[in-house]
């Protein structure tokens, strides 16, 4: 009997170690698939380099716009995965800096879109999905109204028109109603 129970006892701890490591051997899989950049991250290391940036903003409704310009750096960084977005320009009559993270995330199959500057304190955050058709990735997400600390929605269109030009349109929703509040049109420097 006692080697009934030792052998019994040894078959079910194979079966368990077997099992622990099919279920690692497939965590393992996962994670090399979630962490290797692929066909998406190439996509956004095209836009890498210096680009030129025209910026129309919209500050309220039928308010003329305000026209600037800037200077902006894209370069994928930890091993192609991100892509690092410098802008340094005016807005305002003021010297402006801002600091944007792009992401494709290979598990939810969406781009991240992070973004800080120099003329607030908060993390604007959206996901969007791209639509090849277009060449555009719509973004939707959230950023901080600071006339009420409240988030607000934010709507971003980013749009591939060729090699060397880029579009960026960006809108938020105040007080229920959607307005455009700037407009990029970013040209690769040769």
């Amino acid at each position: 009997m006692k080697k009934l129970i030792l052998f019994v006892a040894a078959m079910l701890s194979l079966v368990v170690t077997n099992g622990v490591k099919a279920q690692d051997d497939a965590m393992m899989k996962a994670w090399e698939k979630y962490m290797t950049p692929g066909d998406m991250h190439t996509m956004i290391a095209k836009s890498d380099g210096t680009w030129n940036a025209d910026v129309t903003m919209w500050m309220k409704p039928g308010a003329p716009p305000e026209k600037s310009t800037g200077v902006c750096e894209n370069k994928m960084i930890l091993g192609g995965r991100y892509q690092q977005t410098i802008h340094r320009g005016t807005a305002m009559g003021k010297p402006f800096e801002g600091m944007g993270l792009m992401a494709y995330d290979n598990a939810k199959k969406i781009f991240i879109w992070t973004w800080v500057d120099n003329m607030g304190t908060g993390v604007m955050y959206l996901e969007g999905i791209w639509d090849e058709a277009t060449k555009t990735i719509n973004f939707k997400g959230k950023s901080v109204d600071p006339s009420t600390g409240k988030d607000m929605d934010i709507r971003e269109v980013y749009k591939q028109v060729d090699d060397n030009n880029e579009f960026m349109e960006m809108y938020c929703t105040m007080d229920g109603k959607e307005m455009k509040t700037m407009e990029i049109k970013f040209t690769r420097q040769q």
